[in-house]
């Protein structure tokens, strides 16, 4: 029967590394992104007997995937098997091991693949790779949300609002915080938020706010398709009509939440070429940047109330379960991938960890406020990130197109959004949030796209303990 082995050392003793698992939202901070993996439903923790249900995605096929949970013992092991799924069998057990003042985290999987002979004989190699990949990235996650977490070991766990929470970073964030052991909640106004509220109506009560002592505020219309003149005024309404009727809210509570973090844009700065950009640089011209002021000025009235408010600009947030990067993937995989216009535009682009990381370091650091980039310290033009999409993919990429090939229809299909999102830029540093003692998981872009798509480099692949 083949097994597969990973090892890690995490810089944590073994009961709080347990404890990270034993947690809601662990399970889906270790998906693998480029993976379909979507959880359907769990019963119970990690005791045995309880079970969870998962549909698992290959090709345009998807499967689901029943485990049941087995022997444990707390803080050093739990472990699963496979009642039904795409394995013949499947046996992994979660080792926790004390080593110094941290444990090795130890997953050992025992499988069998269907269709017997055939099965091995086609399969066994492609199966290999995907665990390697999946547990590399497993691994590093649980190490540096760990670390995240357990640096803050003074801070004591938090009663945490979120709005937005259905979106690409308001999903991480919730799971992030949620396994690190705080207590979350969601505004919105789909039956699975925890509280409502009625954003062109201006409802809310006031009351379900109470209690809270941090919250985040991401919701907002997407900006990612043309912008008609009724999404631009969907676009604005839903940022600065939700931003004051939030703010106006919390600022009126009795027990006022210490901080707000709310979602903002590099937009605000324009497009300015290779020019160097901080918090401290002027606003720029555009719809964009005039979204962006009206949001961010919507704060005031939490501000004058005496919470600590973050605005945090956000810029390009890579993960292909959503966003620009996910848009990009195919073209890109039938090596069809190309610049945009002249390729000479920067684009500050963030990691779906370090924006969910940028995010959980100004709740728990009281010295952060107003704006705050929230991009990766190496910004790079849209020609390098093409090449660097192309290389970690394997593809070739279509470098000699002509601006008017690539340019003109995305004008003629999008219109300003194209000409301000995707043939404009900026070159946005992220000063604060370094002065402020934040360390980036993902400093660079060939090391954020190989973490999110599961591309292995020669480092990774060499220090798998397999």
């Amino acid at each position: 029967m083949p097994r597969f082995v990973k090892k890690t050392l995490i810089p944590a003793p073994p009961e709080e590394v347990f404890r990270w698992h034993a947690r809601p939202g662990a399970l889906e901070r270790l998906s693998p992104p480029w993976d379909r993996v979507k959880l359907i439903e769990r019963r119970g923790g990690l005791e045995p007997g309880s079970r969870v249900t998962l549909s698992v995605g290959a090709g345009p096929l998807s499967q689901t995937w029943i485990a049941e949970h087995g022997p444990m013992s707390a803080g050093r092991m739990f472990s699963d098997r496979q009642l039904s799924g795409p394995f013949a069998s499947w046996d992994h057990v979660h080792r926790f091991e004390p080593s110094g003042d941290g444990c090795i985290l130890e997953d050992c999987i025992e499988y069998e693949l269907p269709f017997g002979i055939i099965g091995r004989t086609l399969g066994s190699g492609f199966v290999r790779r995907k665990l390697e990949s999946a547990f590399d990235y497993r691994h590093r996650v649980t190490a540096s949300d760990i670390a995240a977490h357990f640096s803050r070991t003074g801070d004591k766990t938090m009663r945490i609002l979120i709005t937005g929470a259905s979106g690409l970073v308001g999903t991480e964030l919730k799971n992030f915080l949620s396994a690190g052991g705080h207590e979350v909640k969601t505004l919105g106004r789909g039956a699975s938020a925890d509280i409502q509220w009625n954003v062109e109506r201006g409802r809310l009560d006031q009351d379900s706010l109470e209690g809270f002592d941090a919250v985040v505020h991401l919701a907002g219309a997407n900006v990612g398709e043309r912008w008609t003149k009724q999404h631009r005024e969907d676009i604005l309404e839903s940022r600065v009509k939700g931003t004051t009727l939030l703010c106006r809210a919390l600022s009126r509570l009795k027990k006022k939440p210490q901080v707000l973090v709310c979602a903002s844009a590099v937009g605000i700065y324009g497009d300015r070429g290779d020019e160097e950009l901080d918090e401290h640089s002027s606003h720029g011209q555009g719809f964009l940047a005039a979204v962006c002021r009206s949001w961010e000025a919507s704060c005031q009235s939490a501000i004058e109330s005496g919470i600590r408010v973050v605005n945090a600009r956000l810029g390009v947030v890579l993960s292909p379960r959503g966003g620009a990067l996910k848009r990009m993937l195919l073209p890109f995989k039938l090596g069809l991938g190309t610049n945009l216009g002249s390729g000479r535009q920067y684009l500050s682009w963030v990691s779906i960890d370090d924006a969910v990381g940028a995010i959980h370091h100004a709740l728990v650091t009281p010295a952060l406020s107003g704006p705050v980039n929230v991009t990766a310290p190496a910004p790079v033009t849209n020609r390098e990130f093409t090449r660097t999409l192309g290389r970690v993919l394997f593809r070739p990429v279509l470098w000699f197109l002509p601006w008017a090939v690539t340019a003109l229809p995305l004008m003629l299909v999008l219109g300003e959004m194209a000409r301000e999102m995707l043939l404009g830029g900026a070159k946005v540093l992220p000063h604060k949030l370094e002065a402020s003692g934040y360390r980036f998981r993902h400093p660079t872009l060939e090391s954020a796209l190989r973490h999110v798509l599961g591309r292995r480099g020669r480092v990774e692949a060499a220090a798998t303990v397999a």
